[in-house]
């Protein structure tokens, strides 16, 4: 595993550049997530990216007010590690455009991370198992009806999406580690 020295200024330029970047894209990638879900394909990549989404609707209703920067940049961290794991699953999904870039992008992630990429790791691999507003992956994935309204949901907050304010300062970066770390099992 790689892990970047967090005081490193080059580095942390990098982060404080990236970061901002993915919460702009946050709905769009959302939203081309969403057509994954709904494409004919592997059940396995479904699975994953459904996973991802649906934590976003997780994350939407837990996340207090205030702290949307980290929260969004945890939604996006979170999409990135499960497709991710979708490529790794069924590497033919690095071919898929969304997915592969995403899980490409997940490197920089675990580089972010460090020691903490496992755990956030198993934790989106636990978010299969997981319900978000009613419905878990399994229903999503097993009923037509569930994976439709899923899929519009997805589609409508996309489509809403308002990105949040990023401080690009050093600051911001200790507090999303602090942040990621704590909720990690």
């Amino acid at each position: 595993m790689t892990t970047a020295e967090p005081r490193d200024p080059a580095t942390l330029a990098r982060y404080l550049d990236m970061f901002p970047a993915w919460l702009r894209t946050l709905g769009e990638d959302a939203g081309a997530l969403g057509t994954v879900v709904s494409a004919d394909g592997d059940d396995e990549v479904k699975r994953y990216v459904t996973s991802g989404l649906n934590y976003i609707f997780k994350s939407l209703d837990l996340i207090p007010d205030g702290i949307d920067d980290l929260g969004f940049c945890d939604d996006a961290f979170v999409i990135r590690v499960a497709a991710s794991l979708a490529v790794e699953a069924s590497p033919g999904a690095a071919k898929d455009g969304v997915v592969g870039r995403l899980a490409e992008e997940a490197k920089s992630v675990e580089d972010f991370l460090g020691e903490d990429y496992p755990r956030l790791v198993a934790y989106v691999k636990g978010l299969r198992k997981g319900a978000a507003r009613g419905r878990t992956v399994e229903d999503i994935m097993t009923d037509a009806s569930a994976r439709t309204s899923f899929v519009h949901e997805v589609s409508a907050w996309a489509q809403e999406y308002q990105v949040p304010s990023f401080t690009r300062d050093v600051k911001t970066l200790i507090k999303l580690k602090a942040f990621l770390s704590a909720k990690l099992a």
